[in-house]
């Protein structure tokens, strides 16, 4: 992300800033008898805290969003490579809008195609968290192997399919009952064509 020679590799000096919060932390402690002095080589602390400048293709992810338009464009550019780049946020996708069509074909209460709508939404949401942190990880431990780095991932994946899990159960719930009356009635019509 940074480069070699960049002020935030390892290599570097301790910034001025992270000198002066360190010394604040060493000049308050709660004892005044185990209180250090400050080594007179540290400047004085300035009121205004002097803002280091940023590599300027990095400028813009540091800053907050200057309106609500922007806030939202960001968002949209995240579900949007989710959808892209992610399989089972498509499939999720996809079986979220049979879901809906369902709930109209079906005629079921808006009670419970609310419900359908949140489970979707709580799917699509444990998704998009999913690929943000695999993201982070992969952002963490570069291209090297970490056990821990492989149980959160896990441990993502793992809240993804458990919300999978509980839609299906509630698909089922809310599906079955409407899909049963319709099927027997239509099993019904049949016979009666076939015994006329």
């Amino acid at each position: 992300m940074f480069s070699r020679n960049s002020q935030y590799s390892k290599t570097s000096k301790p910034s001025r800033r992270n000198t002066r919060l360190r010394a604040r932390q060493l000049s308050h402690t709660s004892h005044p008898s185990s209180r250090q002095t400050m080594p007179s080589n540290i400047p004085p602390l300035s009121t205004t805290e002097v803002s280091t400048p940023l590599a300027p293709e990095r400028s813009q992810s540091w800053q907050i969003a200057p309106n609500l338009f922007t806030s939202f464009k960001y968002a949209w550019a995240g579900i949007s490579y989710a959808f892209h780049t992610q399989r089972n946020f498509r499939i999720h996708t996809g079986v979220g809008t049979l879901a809906l069509f369902l709930c109209w074909s079906l005629h079921v209460s808006n009670v419970e195609v609310a419900i359908i709508c949140l489970t979707v939404g709580a799917v699509l949401v444990m998704e998009l968290l999913n690929t943000a942190l695999e993201s982070l990880v992969d952002l963490t431990v570069g291209q090297t192997y970490h056990e821990l780095a492989k149980i959160a991932k896990d441990c993502a994946a793992g809240a993804v399919l458990m919300a999978a899990i509980v839609a299906v159960l509630i698909a089922a719930l809310i599906f079955a009952p409407p899909l049963w009356i319709q099927m027997n009635h239509y099993f019904a019509a049949n016979a009666a064509i076939a015994g006329v």
